[in-house]
């Protein structure tokens, strides 16, 4: 995902694949553990899909994101499950009021995992070299950013125009600092400044981290922690019951009655920005590019019963979801309607229509069928295609090559992507890039967000897309563990208050 104007699947491959939420987020409270903790222990999460490999600075992938982003990696500032930003390497941070200038004060006796110390050239370089080249994920999102200058502990940063995502874009891999010279290979290896250390990679197995001993910020809660890539929901629950996993993340709220049954796991549902977007190919030799087959196909799909059978969720209807700046209900521009869906298709003299739906296999089958019965009622005979990812991928996301497609957008404020005519989703419309151009140039935050609300209307109102749900958190959390994230765990998983106890 790149700002303005370079692509990334970093925003959407939720491929995390977490079911989706809803029951109402939060209903369960998270176990706080028995016993002593014990210092030293290793948890075991479940995770559902393992990224290719490590290099964050090249590699798209919410897999990346999840995992190192604050646990192995950081920047100047990061941001809570809840969305606000908060200091990291940067003990302080302040923003002058024409938005022009960014001031952040450096922690002293930082080091990196290899023992170097963290110096104020380190950040300039880092920042410096992202913005200067191309291949690093998220060099656009500094695109504003004019100098980059260290006094002492004091780092700068000087824009040319205001960017009211810029302080955003740092808590994310725009903003990630690392050693200047450095020689580790990306690929395989790590050295971030983080409260853990990568200690080994089983590929196709588990990702292993372990503690920091000379983190600069409080110790973490246990010795190690153990990802464990578990695809099937079946298999994760059987492993968590054989006590070999004490965390599944990406649960299927279904089996909740299953997983709570013995009271060694209790279900946590927490709120989250998750996107389940399908999304129209709206090119121009496509049956899609008329806005009223689109249109026909959001008012054909029942979301309300959609959410019910997925067991979570709740019902969307626009690009923003709740927790992100700009968020509005838009139920009342595509309500379910049937017999609205017929007149339009029929206006449109697209009665009778055979279309594709290309969609990840680690999804729910019950997305497919509710989706292909709810289409068919209308006329329309929807043609399954159930891919691996890197398919979807290459098909998809790089070629283009679809009619809908459904993925789990897991990036929170990625509104950029609608902006975007290059983007997968195919829509260009330009008011739409204009309103988020005068959103990123706002000084004040509420104007910012109300420029997005109205573009957002704008996309829904088009029928750009079609938004199924906004999932939550579906989190499985073993009795003796506390300090384990409950909201956003598909985007980011910062795990420095995990805690296991000894009971």
């Amino acid at each position: 995902m790149l700002r303005r104007t370079a692509l990334a699947a970093s925003s959407l491959l939720a491929a995390s694949a977490l079911l989706l939420a809803s029951c109402s987020a939060g209903d369960s409270p998270a176990p706080t553990g028995t016993g002593e903790p014990d210092p030293d222990a290793s948890v075991a999460i479940r995770l559902v899909l393992e990224p290719g490999n490590l290099d964050i600075r090249q590699t798209a992938g919410a897999a990346l994101d999840q995992i190192l982003v604050d646990n192995i990696y950081q920047g100047l500032v990061s941001r809570t499950p809840d969305q606000e930003i908060v200091p990291a390497l940067a003990s302080d941070f302040t923003v002058s009021d024409d938005g022009l200038t960014y001031t952040f004060t450096l922690r002293e006796g930082v080091t990196f995992h290899d023992g170097r110390a963290l110096t104020p050239q380190d950040v300039v370089w880092s920042l410096q070299t992202r913005k200067a080249t191309a291949e690093w994920r998220d060099s656009a999102r500094l695109a504003n950013v004019a100098t980059i200058a260290a006094e002492g502990q004091v780092i700068t940063l000087t824009l040319t125009a205001p960017d009211s995502s810029l302080l955003w874009n740092l808590t994310g891999r725009a903003g990630i600092v690392l050693k200047e010279g450095d020689t580790v290979d990306y690929q395989t290896d790590a050295n971030g400044t983080g409260p853990f250390v990568l200690e080994d990679w089983r590929q196709g197995d588990s990702i292993t981290f372990a503690r920091n001993d000379a983190y600069w910020g409080e110790a973490a809660g246990v010795g190690e922690v153990v990802f464990d890539y578990i695809p099937d929901n079946q298999a994760a629950m059987n492993a968590a019951l054989a006590g070999e996993v004490d965390v599944v993340t990406g649960f299927d709220a279904n089996l909740r009655e299953q997983i709570e049954a013995t009271g060694d796991f209790a279900l946590v549902l927490g709120l989250s920005t998750d996107k389940g977007t399908l999304a129209f190919n709206q090119t121009e030799e496509s049956l899609l590019a008329d806005e009223r087959v689109r249109q026909a196909i959001r008012q054909a799909i029942d979301h309300d019963a959609l959410v019910e059978a997925l067991g979570s969720g709740t019902t969307q209807f626009g690009p923003i979801p709740e927790l992100d700046p700009g968020y509005e209900d838009l139920s009342d521009v595509a309500p379910y309607d049937p017999d609205a869906a017929r007149e339009l298709l029929a206006d449109a003299d697209a009665e009778d229509l055979e279309l594709s739906l290309t969609i990840p296999s680690f999804y729910s089958t019950t997305i497919a069928q509710v989706l292909v019965s709810d289409l068919n009622e209308v006329g329309i005979t929807l043609n399954v295609q159930s891919v691996d990812f890197s398919t979807w991928l290459t098909d998809v996301y790089t070629n283009k090559d679809y009619d809908l497609s459904f993925v789990l957008h897991t990036e929170a404020r990625d509104f950029e992507n609608w902006a975007n005519p290059e983007y997968y989703f195919t829509y260009d419309n330009a008011e739409v890039q204009d309103l988020y151009a005068q959103s990123l140039a706002a000084t004040d935050d509420a104007a910012a967000a109300e420029l997005l609300a109205e573009a957002a209307r704008i996309v829904s109102e088009d029928a750009g897309g079609d938004w199924l749900f906004t999932g939550a958190s579906v989190v499985a959390v073993g009795a003796n563990i506390s300090g384990m994230p409950e909201d956003n765990v598909n985007e980011r998983l910062n795990l420095a208050e995990l805690a296991k106890s000894d009971g």
